[in-house]
């Protein structure tokens, strides 16, 4: 398996993963406009785990005071080998070349079993409110 940053011809093995195992029916989310959108701002924060065909994924951003994580992303079958961790690894490496000092990220509260996956990573429940507001 190799982690290497996103190129085009994964567009649709992309959209299909997340319509997979990041179901969500936001316009926001939807996973074509998603990606373009990601393609426009440091495109250079987006991974994927190859291993004969796109089996995971990951995206970051970094507004030169904290990084996020999003959409981390991996089909079922690899699923505890070690692939989410290696994406989130080679985002954070990503984020520390940039001189990021904290990363963020957000668990959909459907989705708390993941926590102890980012646990083990290091990350922490903190005690914040997260707020969001739709401009569409």
């Amino acid at each position: 398996m190799q982690i290497r940053p996103y190129q085009d011809s994964d567009e649709r093995a992309v959209i299909a993963l997340w319509n997979e195992v990041l179901p969500d029916s936001a316009p926001h989310n939807d996973p074509a406009t998603a990606i373009r959108k990601k393609l426009a701002v440091e495109r250079d924060l987006f991974f994927v785990a190859d291993d004969d065909g796109v089996v995971g994924t990951v995206m970051g951003g970094y507004d030169g005071h904290r990084g996020w994580v999003y959409a981390v992303a991996v089909t079922p079958l690899p699923r505890r080998h070690g692939v989410g961790s290696a994406l989130v690894r080679r985002l954070e490496a990503a984020l520390a070349e940039r001189g990021c000092l904290k990363i963020n990220l957000q668990v959909r509260a459907w989705n708390a079993e993941v926590i102890p996956f980012y646990e083990k990573l290091g990350y922490s429940v903190e005690k914040i409110v997260s707020m969001g507001k739709r401009l569409y």
